[in-house]
């Protein structure tokens, strides 16, 4: 009987201390509420506590950073861009006190943390340009998309203002920043502190990226097709400047053997001179065989010519002797009386 009495004993106090004793993991924290209602401060200290056994009730709080990441949401930027934006947050729980009479749990607080960081989210895109959002600073120096422009070479301001970004005033870094300030005080109240806000992904909406990725390749095609117009122009100026020094070139070539070539007719002339000259006979001489020569290169088997009677280049046609009185016709011409200073025509041909 007492045996029995005593295990009765025994059980009751087990389950009277498993009912008021716990633990506290370093990870979390505790808030006992009792009927529903919190009682005393929180219990950070990580251990084993007391609590009322049966009525008490043990609520366990997360202590580490904790993680918000909201959905993918379409919004409109200042410019009229429709975006879809996936941001994320990090933030904790400072008082635990406040979070449970507020939200209780973590599944209220990620809902209440979509309603306010989403908010303002899209309040913040929609005050800044696309541009704004996707670029990570504003610390860039974008003037020309691609090489350098030729020098020399003029474009219109409309060509030129294709691929150039726009200015940047603020910066991805500022939006994220001011989505912070601006969601930061609202979630206090809530025994919450957001730690940061990031913008994990922006993407052109769906319904409009076929037309954004045409109107890229369009402008790509513009700039293309610019540059071809330069290397076009460039090559046509290098082609004018290769003709014209050409033609300069030859010139010159020409000139010189020009000037070579009637130097050396100058000399021979000077040297044949010097050699017929010495006596009448050897003048007489060279003057037949240079006529000889002309003879040679004028008349062929299909060369007709007309002479007058007193041509010099006749007189070796009308007779050996050129000094001769008389000369038969063919070979040698005797002018009739009176008529020996009338330019009489004759037809020589070579055939």
């Amino acid at each position: 009987m007492k045996s029995s009495l005593a295990i009765i004993v025994a059980l009751s106090l087990a389950i009277l201390l498993s009912s008021g004793l716990y633990t506290v993991d370093e990870t979390e924290q505790v808030i006992i509420t009792q009927f529903g209602m919190p009682v005393g401060e929180p219990v950070r200290d990580a251990g084993l506590h007391w609590k009322t056994p049966f009525i008490q009730t043990v609520n366990r709080i997360e202590k580490r950073v904790l993680e918000w990441d909201g959905d993918s949401t379409p919004m409109t930027t200042k410019n009229k861009v429709f975006v879809t934006v996936d941001a994320f947050a990090r933030w904790e729980i400072v008082d635990p006190l406040v979070f449970f009479r507020q939200l209780t749990d973590e599944t209220r607080a990620l809902s209440r943390l979509n309603g306010i960081i989403g908010s303002e989210t899209r309040i913040v895109i929609a005050r800044h340009d696309f541009i704004e959002a996707v670029r990570t600073t504003k610390d860039r120096k974008v003037v020309r998309d691609g090489p350098a422009p030729v020098e020399g070479a003029t474009m219109s301001t409309a060509e030129a203002r294709i691929g150039v970004l726009p200015e940047i005033r603020a910066g991805r870094s500022e939006l994220e920043a001011e989505i912070f300030a601006n969601a930061a005080p609202k979630v206090q109240e809530l025994g919450i502190r957001i730690l940061d806000v990031r913008l994990k992904r922006i993407d052109y909406d769906a319904d409009v990226s076929k037309s954004i990725y045409q109107r890229m390749i369009s402008e790509r095609q513009q700039i293309a097709e610019r540059y071809r117009s330069e290397g076009a122009g460039e090559a046509a100026k290098i082609n004018g400047e290769r003709e014209r020094d050409l033609a300069t070139i030859e010139s010159e070539a020409y000139r010189k053997v020009q000037e070579l070539e009637g130097s050396a007719d100058a000399k021979a002339t000077e040297i044949y001179a010097k050699a017929y000259n010495q006596t009448p006979e050897a003048a007489e001489l060279f003057e037949f065989i240079k006529t000889m020569e002309a003879y040679k290169k004028l008349i062929t088997g299909d060369t007709t010519m007309i002479f007058t009677t007193d041509s010099e280049l006749f007189r070796y046609l009308k007779s050996s002797n050129p000094k001769a009185p008389n000369a038969a016709a063919g070979t040698a011409f005797e002018a009739p009386s009176g008529l020996d200073k009338l330019p009489t025509l004759l037809e020589v041909s070579g055939r």
